[in-house]
């Protein structure tokens, strides 16, 4: 069985060493090691995969016992049981669309068990994949009684994390509390910022030269949350709005897949507003 563990705690000596003594103790081999110290908050981040013999609850109770004196953040998992995210969607199927591509082709580490829309356009989309849609119109329910909903629906299909793909729709504080740093959304990267309706077109208007994308973590504070995933592209004055649009949903989906990979793998820690994100 291989096994995957993740700790974040105050950077002390010792800790390393913990570890690896716990790995041994159930005779266990280590295959992959990443750690970093960040000196400003003096915090200790590592993520470790390996592999055993026994069970899982061998290594939970190994290094839960080795490494309780460091008072660490600490979640021991089997490496080859995928994590599971609720999807949720508007109208716009561009990041939809590559997730479901990549889960096809067994090149996304994380399974969608549900999607949920607040408009059935995607609905005919999802179902070709074999995923259950589920419409929870905004138009006709309040946002409390549709975030109930989706919290139901969480709790139904043992879901992990959520990921907004172009969710054109703002969660509530409380909500946005109650899955802290398990909901990532994408957002279209500017400078300077464009907000409100049709950024890109926006863009344009201002001769632009660069168009990107921010994949981060919500929070009540809306597209202040702590950063995993960017990336950006150059444009000229050749290029029309159309061109912008189109451009920027291939960064944005993109972008979000690689940070729901990153998410699903255990490879993004927080530390502050700020992450730290062990890349392959």
């Amino acid at each position: 069985m291989e096994i995957l563990a993740t700790l974040q705690c105050e950077d002390r000596s010792g800790i390393v060493n913990a570890l690896t003594s716990a790995v041994l103790e159930i005779n266990g081999n280590i295959l992959e090691n990443q750690q970093f110290t960040d000196s400003i908050t003096n915090t200790f981040v590592m993520r470790t995969r390996f592999e055993i013999s026994g069970r899982l609850a061998d290594a939970k109770t190994s290094l839960s016992a080795l490494l309780s004196q460091f008072n660490p953040t600490l979640h021991v998992r089997d490496a080859n049981q995928a994590k599971r995210a609720l999807i949720l969607v508007t109208k716009a199927s561009h990041c939809l669309r590559d997730l479901l591509y990549l889960r096809d082709l067994k090149e996304m580490p994380a399974d969608f068990p549900v999607v949920v829309g607040n408009h059935e356009d995607l609905k005919p989309l999802v179902e070709s994949h074999g995923i259950p849609f589920v419409h929870l119109d905004n138009k006709k329910s309040s946002k409390e009684v549709v975030e109930k909903e989706i919290e139901g629906l969480t709790k139904a299909h043992n879901i992990d994390f959520l990921i907004l793909a172009r969710y054109m729709q703002i969660l509530s504080p409380d909500f946005c509390r109650s899955f802290a740093d398990r909901i990532i959304n994408i957002h279209h990267s500017f400078l300077p910022g464009f907000k409100g309706a049709r950024p890109y077109h926006q863009a344009h208007d201002k001769g632009v030269k660069v168009i990107g994308a921010t994949a981060h973590f919500v929070t009540s504070d809306l597209d202040e949350g702590p950063i995993i995933e960017q990336d950006v592209t150059r444009v000229n004055h050749a290029a029309s709005p159309e061109d912008f649009v189109a451009i920027g949903r291939d960064i944005e989906r993109r972008v979000l897949s690689n940070a729901v990979k990153l998410y699903a793998e255990d490879r993004i820690f927080i530390v502050g507003n700020r992450t730290i994100v062990f890349s392959k």
